[in-house]
């Protein structure tokens, strides 16, 4: 293995496996981050059927290789009339797994309140993530209490710490009175199920966190631009070492990366160009997953978009080499409006 990670012919033979649910958990306790709660896992019966599933990690939950994210309509303010039967329908589609934050929606956490009234009636379908990005305990656990109140549940399958983008924030939530020590009391007392890191800046603080803390799963940023500038394939390379659950996010860039994007009429000053991407959903879609990920969450803006989604992961099957190749080089034009996120 070089130091820039994982070559494709690597990646793409890891993917595979991933896919084939080959990456089984080893139980070995709580030094790697095993909850002492029963390992049950929420079951949405129409996934099986839906689309392919993947084995979220450590945890065994077989997820699908699409789930819903809790941004674009399912964090607008007073949105409810759209966000709601978007959930409704995603679960009846036979999506299992959502992501949402403490953080989507403003103060108001709309993203959550819309989440919870469906939460309420059929939690048992859905491995539910959240985030707290308070880098304290306290602040932490008073975010965790809200989650828990908006979302209408007594637990989260998923709690993360959301948006690490430095090593300082890598000290701050693992030192004394910091936010690792929320995480362990709430999966002590039963109130989150698994532990999870995410981040889209910088690889290396991501890693330094998985060094520090046996997390159960890693949320990434990754799309077909990746190759350009700091590229994720070393993080992900070390997660799929540690048997991690990987979540990959930033897929199409905020549509950056699509031939559907229309660039705003009136750009900050100093903002880059912003131009039409260069790539459909779908070849965004199966980029992504032909690398060896649990599954990806997509934020929709409308019910047409998720039908969408779920389509492109039911049809999905992985490129190969030549075409991993391909596809990268047809997003290097729009390389820089699609990693935006990225530390420069």
């Amino acid at each position: 293995m070089s130091n820039a990670g994982l070559g494709r012919r690597e990646l793409f033979q890891w993917g595979a496996a991933a896919a084939a649910g080959l990456f089984a958990a080893r139980l070995e306790g709580h030094e790697i981050g095993v909850p002492s709660a029963p390992r049950e896992s929420p079951q949405n019966p129409k996934t099986a059927q839906a689309m392919p599933t993947r084995n979220l990690g450590r945890t065994n939950h077989l997820v699908g290789i699409f789930s819903l994210g809790g941004q674009a309509s399912i964090e607008k303010p007073d949105n409810e009339k759209i966000a709601l039967p978007l959930i409704e329908r995603a679960l009846d589609l036979g999506v299992n797994y959502i992501d949402t934050s403490a953080r989507y929606g403003g103060d108001g956490r709309w993203s959550e309140r819309y989440l919870g009234q469906v939460m309420k009636k059929r939690r048992n379908q859905v491995f539910l993530a959240s985030k707290s990005h308070d880098r304290t305990r306290d602040g932490s656990l008073r975010h965790l209490d809200i989650s828990l109140k908006l979302l209408e549940t007594d637990r989260l399958d998923l709690w993360q710490l959301h948006n690490m983008q430095t090593m300082d924030d890598v000290d701050k939530v693992c030192a004394k009175g910091g936010a690792l020590e929320a995480f362990l009391k709430a999966r002590e007392q039963g109130l989150v199920r698994y532990l999870g890191i995410t981040g889209h800046a910088d690889p290396d603080v991501l890693m330094e966190g998985i060094r520090r803390f046996p997390f159960d799963t890693v949320l990434m940023a990754f799309n077909a631009a990746d190759p350009q500038h700091r590229s994720f394939r070393k993080l992900l390379s070390y997660a799929v070492e540690k048997e991690m659950g990987i979540i990959g996010m930033k897929v199409p860039a905020r549509s950056r990366l699509l031939t559907t994007f229309t660039p705003p009429p009136n750009a900050a000053p100093g903002s880059p160009k912003l131009v039409p991407g260069t790539l459909t959903m779908q070849e965004a879609m199966r980029y992504v997953l032909s690398f060896p990920f649990s599954t990806v969450i997509i934020g929709c803006d409308t019910i047409a978009q998720l039908e969408e989604n779920v389509g492109i992961a039911r049809s999905f099957r992985p490129f190969n080499q030549d075409q991993l190749a391909a596809i990268e080089a047809k997003a290097k034009p729009v390389a820089e409006q699609s990693l935006t996120f990225r530390k420069k």
